[in-house]
């Protein structure tokens, strides 16, 4: 095996696993992640059951962090109507705030190098090499993985296209107690420009995360004023946010999150996880993505790290592809399902079509799934 420096910019799900099956390879890895774990992340906290045997090959046991078990999911119209459908694959939910210190100590025990309270500033390639500047420093480094999230100044720096692209999206999340909350059920609630998800994650907590238009923020002045004018259209939403007892001082938010075609290659820097492509959280299978994009970025690693192995441009045209053939028609799926959602017509559509032809309605699920890996 080749030895080759490798810098993963960003220190979530998809870095995170990277540096893992890497690091167990033979392959050391420097992570670079602008905080400390723990912290929570605006995300819907559900991963489908497709990841486990890949998890498991990597020696994860998520059984510690004591996750809870999905297997049905219920839909909610804006005006209320409900359907409820079994989730074949199922699932399970865990925080992000446990899932990532979880891999973050799995990986450190494996020797991945991690610069923690470091922001990646820019990041140059020259002469079959990069050049990762951060706030701390720089270094150089033969391989660049980008798993810097949905959004990032690094996106701006790379110049990349749908960042030039203003999205009307914004997402918040709480952790909330909810009494009697069915610990096996995932549920998306429908409201005027917006939906929301909740779910369980451990030990009885309750994720609560939703994506709403800006316009909706504006109209209303702040969050909880329209949540009031808005979410509680759904009686369903406005019981919950009635009864729950939620555990953050205020919620934690992302703006402007873009659902626009990425490329998974970018100036060299091979993208993972969000970075590389976002599905619209309704379809509430983002993390597995992650996960998934992990593997396949990594085997490809390894092909070019061997001795005598793939050159940087197959590694690149490979890694593209392999990424194109998984993700590409998940995430278009998503966004052609989008359309059902967040208006008062199009949404009791999707329940009526959940209530009559189940059929249907489980084959499009089972589109942005994918099969276990």
């Amino acid at each position: 095996m080749a030895e080759k420096k490798i810098c993963v910019v960003g220190g979530g799900l998809a870095g995170l696993v990277a540096s893992i099956h890497l690091q167990r390879a033979g392959i050391h890895c420097h992570v670079i992640e602008k905080r400390t774990y723990p912290f929570h992340r605006v995300c819907g906290e559900y991963i489908s059951n497709e990841v486990l045997p890949y998890l498991k090959s990597l020696g994860i046991d998520l059984a510690e962090l004591r996750p809870s078990r999905i297997s049905q999911f219920q839909l909610t119209s804006v005006n209320g109507n409900t359907a409820t459908l079994p989730l074949d694959l199922g699932g399970f939910g865990v925080s992000r705030y446990q899932l990532d210190y979880f891999l973050f100590q799995k990986a450190t025990c494996l020797g991945v190098e991690f610069s923690l309270n470091t922001e990646c500033e820019k990041i140059t390639f020259h002469d079959d090499n990069f050049t990762v500047q951060t706030n701390k420093g720089e270094r150089s480094v033969d391989l660049v993985i980008g798993s810097f999230g949905k959004r990032s100044k690094l996106d701006v720096h790379l110049n990349r296209s749908f960042i030039q692209k203003r999205s009307p999206y914004l997402g918040v999340k709480y952790h909330i107690r909810l009494n009697n909350y069915p610990a096996n059920q995932i549920a998306l609630h429908n409201f005027q420009n917006g939906y929301c998800g909740i779910s369980c994650v451990e030990d009885e907590i309750v994720n609560l995360c939703y994506l709403t238009h800006r316009k909706n923020v504006k109209t209303h002045g702040n969050i909880r004023a329209m949540e009031e004018a808005v979410l509680f259209q759904n009686p369903y939403l406005r019981e919950i946010f009635g009864t729950a007892k939620f555990l953050f001082d205020k919620p934690e938010t992302i703006n402007e999150i873009s659902f626009e075609t990425k490329s998974p290659v970018v100036q060299h820097i091979l993208m993972a996880g969000d970075a590389a492509g976002m599905i619209t959280p309704l379809c509430g299978n983002g993390m597995a993505m992650a996960i998934h994009s992990a593997k396949i970025l990594s085997e490809h690693i390894l092909q070019y790290c061997r001795v005598g192995g793939s050159s940087r441009n197959q590694l690149e045209k490979d890694y593209s592809n392999s990424w194109g053939k998984l993700f590409a028609k998940r995430l278009w799926t998503g966004r052609q399902i989008q359309r059902l959602f967040g208006d008062v017509w199009t949404s009791n559509l999707a329940v009526n079509l959940a209530l009559h032809a189940p059929r249907i309605a489980n084959s499009l699920i089972k589109r942005t799934h994918g099969e276990p890996f």
